[in-house]
């Protein structure tokens, strides 16, 4: 609650702190959209979520959230776990990536190719952020075998895998 001043104006100090508590609010709020079970409110979400994740550090506090996304069975809420993940990789200061990088390289072979393909394309920002890990990624990569996939998605695949293993190289 703002409190008046006897001259009728907002104290600073408490104007600061609802702004902030606002601002964790919202957060939340866009969190837990992303299991909304409209997909294009979920992406909305996912989209200022991802947007606010490349300026700073405030959506870092819900990684562990984006871990759980991970094992979900909806491949769409494994989607933008394994985005979010990826994301915050340059605010990752508890090392929480490495502790999770071989659940998350699973997913370069998910059941589903459109969320093994958007695995793909996140690992050269984890590898920015996380130079250690370059080479576990790398391999990963080497070993994945896009064959597994209908014929429609192989080269789809493939050609994601060689566009990373080139941007990693790159970096």
């Amino acid at each position: 609650m703002l409190h008046l001043h006897v001259n009728g104006k907002i104290c600073i100090k408490d104007y600061l702190y609802f702004v902030e508590v606002r601002a964790v609010s919202n957060i939340q709020d866009l969190v837990d959209g992303l299991m909304n079970c409209d997909d294009k409110q979920a992406y909305h979400c996912l989209k200022q979520l991802e947007d606010k994740s490349s300026r700073s550090a405030e959506v870092y506090p819900f990684f562990d959230t984006f871990v759980e996304m991970l094992n979900n069975t909806n491949s769409y809420i494994r989607t933008r776990g394994i985005v979010l993940i990826a994301a915050n990789a340059r605010w990752d200061v508890d090392y929480k990536i490495d502790e999770i990088i071989d659940e998350y390289l699973k997913h370069i072979i998910d059941d589903k190719p459109i969320t093994a393909r958007q695995c793909i394309k996140a690992l050269p920002s984890i590898v920015k952020y996380k130079p250690d890990l370059k080479n576990h990624i790398e391999n990963a990569l080497h070993r994945a075998n896009p064959l597994r996939y209908k014929d429609s998605m192989q080269l789809l695949v493939f050609k994601d895998i060689q566009k990373s293993l080139d941007n990693i190289r790159n970096l």
